[in-house]
């Protein structure tokens, strides 16, 4: 084995191969591995000898001898480190039980305890970390960890109390093509894709904002049913000009990264779309400002200009909004498999159970313990990192 490292430069590599190319004991290319962690280059390659005209392979002592010349040569030419050691052929062994999983470590920073009570962790339920990479050093930073030999239930809840003591988000995904194989996501409006709830900027306007504060906190934390403590506060609505929506909907503010979020997807493939538990003539302008592909939302009642305190047609609630997710994955012909929902209420689980992937966004901790994976942090993009997207390849969507 050959054991290259120093600062990182063009030709390294092609100089390795070339030196092994040339002369004799001939040798064949067993395994490689490189990786530039900040610029520091560390390649590793293991080769063996061949067999050539009936000629034996070398024994190991000519071959060490051979590769320890090669790799003076190769040093001086490069001024990097180069180191031979013998590397005996591991024995074969088991295939880890369960299929291997990524762990995204994700935080701004991420602090070394978060990923040293992750490695801990993995091993204490006897995982073993087989790679990791860097996904992104902004706008947060996040590492993804391949793991191997953990079940996927018992790696979620012993990392989910690292995630908890070190204030990273740690996520959880099964390694395969069903994770790059995702083409549709279902974002929430209010406190997900939006800043704030507009029911509660409605009600303000009312006169009743602590009111209906107090009632959409329950709701959202599953204490209320939604679909009554929806038609309570909408009450409260009757009587106001239906220009108080205009009003709200052009003070909205987007969470920040939302259009990262949303250009990238679709610039990859994905069709794009929201789900509210809010209202259609806030949610459609808004869906079309963005070109979103789909919306889904309640609709407020308005007679002679004003709002009657009602609602109009059926009620986009907790399962009302899993059954638009699985609506329009119909409609796009997408597997819910290959679905994302994104949310932050407990109107929203439904829908993020139902999606191939649910992520929990600065959500409520009653829903971020029953969603496959939650993000804490205040970028609504870092959703490009549980998805296995690079920073280099955001960038490069987005140009």
């Amino acid at each position: 084995m050959l054991t290259v490292s120093g600062i990182d430069r063009p030709g390294v590599t092609a100089r390795l191969f070339s030196a092994l190319a040339d002369g004799a004991p001939v040798v064949e290319v067993l395994d490689v591995e490189q990786v530039v962690v900040h610029g520091h280059l560390v390649l590793g390659v293991v080769v063996g000898s061949l067999a050539v005209d009936d000629v034996a392979p070398a024994d190991e002592g000519s071959l060490l001898a051979h590769l320890g010349r090669l790799a003076t040569e190769v040093a001086a030419a490069t001024g990097m480190t180069v180191e031979v050691e013998s590397a005996s052929i591991p024995e074969p062994v088991a295939a880890p039980a369960g299929r291997p999983h990524h762990v995204i470590v994700l935080g701004r920073p991420v602090p070394p305890d978060a990923v040293a009570g992750a490695a801990h962790a993995i091993a204490g339920i006897g995982g073993n970390i087989d790679a990791i990479r860097r996904l992104s050093d902004y706008p947060v930073t996040s590492f993804e960890l391949t793991v191997s030999g953990a079940e996927a239930t018992a790696l979620r809840t012993a990392l989910a109390s690292v995630a908890a003591a070190t204030g990273a988000d740690i996520a959880v995904e099964q390694v395969g093509l069903a994770r790059r194989s995702k083409r549709l996501i279902v974002l929430d409006v209010d406190s997900t894709l939006v800043r704030g709830e507009v029911i509660d900027e409605l009600a303000a306007r009312a006169g009743r904002a602590a009111e209906v504060a107090r009632i959409t906190a329950a709701a959202m934390n599953g204490e209320l049913d939604f679909a009554e403590s929806l038609r309570a506060r909408v009450a409260v609505l009757e009587g106001l000009p239906v220009e108080v929506l205009d009003e709200v909907r052009e003070a909205l503010v987007l969470t920040p990264g939302a259009r990262t979020l949303i250009r990238t997807l679709q610039r990859l493939g994905f069709r794009c779309g929201i789900v509210s538990g809010g209202f259609t003539q806030i949610t459609d302008p808004l869906a079309e400002a963005l070109g979103l592909d789909f919306a889904a939302a309640n609709t407020l009642e308005v007679v002679d200009g004003k709002l009657t305190g009602g609602l109009v047609g059926e009620i986009v609630d907790r399962p009302g909004k899993a059954r638009a997710l699985a609506r329009f994955a119909e409609q796009y012909g997408i597997p819910l498999e290959q679905t994302v929902a994104v949310g932050d209420g407990a109107n929203d689980l439904d829908m993020l159970n139902t999606a191939g992937l649910g992520i929990a966004f600065n959500a409520k901790p009653f829903v971020r313990e029953q969603a496959h994976t939650a993000l804490n942090q205040p970028y609504l993009d870092a959703v490009l990192q549980v998805l296995g997207f690079t920073r280099d390849e955001v960038v490069d969507a987005g140009t």
